[in-house]
C-alpha cells in the first residue's frame, strides 16, 4: 500500500469521524440545560397573588428553583424553594405569594453543576394588586313621618246652655317600609397550574448516525488496501 493510498484512507476516516463528532456536539449543545429555559410570571389566583416559574428544558434535568423578595437596601426575604424537572412542553411550579404592586423578586435556579444562576431580568409584579371583583352595596335609610294632629275646640263660657259640639281630633300616621339590600359577593377563583414533568431526547438516533459514518470510513480504508494488493498481484 503506497503512501498516497494511506493518506487518502486516513483523510476519509478523518472526515467521517469529524462529522460524527460535530453531530454529537451540536446535539449535546441543543439538549443541555440552560438558564434561558426558565421564566417567571406574577399572576392572580382569585384575590391572592402567586408566582409561576416555567422550565422548558428538553433534556429533563432536575433543578431547584428559589424565589426571593428584594427589599429596600438590598435586604432579601426568601419566599420559597421547589424542585422541578424540565420538559419540552414546559413544566410549571407555583409559589403562593401575596405580592404587592411593583415589587421585585429574584428567581434563582440550580441544576447540578450545569446551572447556578438567576433568571434575568428580575421579576417585577404588575402595578395593580389582586383583589375581589365585587363590593357590598350600602343599605338605604327609611323615612317615618310623624303624625299630625288637629286642635280641638271648646264651648264659650258666655254662650247659653247648649250642648257643646267638640271637634273630633284626627291623627294620621304613615310609614314607609325600610329598604333592604342583599350582598352578593362573587369572588372569582383563578386556576393554579401544577408542575408538569416530561422528557424528550433524540440522542439514540444521533449516535446511530455517527456510528454509520465511522463504519463507512473504515470500509473505504479496507477497499483501498484491497485494490492496491490486487494491483501488485496483477
Amino acid at each position: 500500500m503506497t503512501l498516497r493510498g494511506v493518506r487518502r484512507s486516513a483523510h476519509v476516516l478523518g472526515v467521517a469521524s469529524g462529522s460524527a463528532a460535530l453531530v454529537l456536539g451540536l446535539a449535546g449543545s441543543a439538549l443541555a440545560c440552560n438558564i434561558k429555559d426558565f421564566s417567571a410570571e406574577a399572576k392572580c389566583d382569585g384575590d391572592k397573588g402567586v408566582i409561576v416559574v416555567t422550565d422548558t428544558d428538553a433534556s429533563a434535568k432536575d433543578a431547584t428553583v428559589s424565589v426571593f423578595l428584594k427589599g429596600v437596601g438590598g435586604v432579601e426575604t426568601k419566599v420559597g424553594e421547589q424542585p422541578v424537572t424540565g420538559s419540552k412542553e414546559g413544566a410549571r411550579i407555583t409559589f403562593s405569594e401575596d405580592w404587592k404592586p411593583s415589587a421585585t423578586y429574584r428567581i434563582h435556579v440550580k441544576a447540578g453543576n450545569i446551572v447556578d444562576e438567576d433568571v434575568q431580568p428580575d421579576l417585577v409584579t404588575p402595578s395593580t394588586a389582586c383583589k375581589a371583583e365585587s363590593e357590598s352595596p350600602k343599605p338605604t335609610a327609611s323615612a317615618t313621618p310623624s303624625p299630625a294632629s288637629s286642635p280641638s275646640s271648646s264651648p264659650s263660657e258666655s254662650a247659653p246652655a247648649q250642648p257643646a259640639t267638640p271637634a273630633p281630633s284626627a291623627s294620621e300616621s304613615s310609614s314607609a317600609p325600610a329598604g333592604t339590600s342583599q350582598n352578593a359577593p362573587s369572588p372569582a377563583a383563578g386556576e393554579s397550574n401544577l408542575a408538569e414533568t416530561g422528557a424528550n431526547s433524540n440522542t439514540g438516533l444521533i449516535a446511530g448516525v455517527a456510528a454509520l459514518l465511522v463504519v463507512a470510513g473504515g470500509g473505504a480504508v479496507w477497499f483501498g488496501m484491497r485494490r492496491r494488493g490486487a494491483s501488485r498481484n496483477g
